[in-house]
């Protein structure tokens, strides 16, 4: 009884697929031109796809590992690396904070300590500091 239900199933989809392939023959033969219209379109995007992935994204930054012997020379911690990674993001020091799970004064001492070694005065001065010595990418 399956066997004969399975059967009439797969000649009623089979019939199916023949009357909607007819139907899209018929469809592009009287529409060849919006067909024509739709392959180049559908070429057009593929292509910008491709040179939005390719050409135009953002390389990819380098790791930051850092320049280990800059980062042994001036005595800056892991800790203090990520603080000023973060830094470099442009994040708040409430943000670091909780992206670091310590409070903000703990982020302003690593902030200060930071500073004090890279000899700067400002957020933005200790981030272009550390892109020179290639701390950080």
């Amino acid at each position: 009884m399956w066997k004969r239900i399975v059967l009439y199933g797969a000649l009623l989809a089979l019939g199916t697929v023949a009357l909607q392939w007819i139907d899209t023959q018929r469809l592009a033969r009287a529409n060849t031109g919006d067909v024509y219209l739709f392959l180049v379109a559908a070429g057009f995007l593929a292509l910008g796809v491709y040179i939005g992935v390719r050409v135009i994204a953002r390389p990819v930054p380098a790791s930051a590992n850092g320049n280990p012997q800059a980062l042994a020379q001036l005595g800056i911690s892991p800790r203090e690396l990520d603080v000023l990674t973060e830094l470099a993001a442009g994040r708040s020091n409430k943000e670091i904070a909780q992206r670091l799970a310590v409070s903000p004064n703990t982020v302003k001492t690593h902030a200060a300590q930071v500073y004090r070694k890279l000899g700067a005065a400002r957020r933005t001065d200790a981030v272009n500091r550390a892109r020179e010595l290639g701390i950080l990418p």
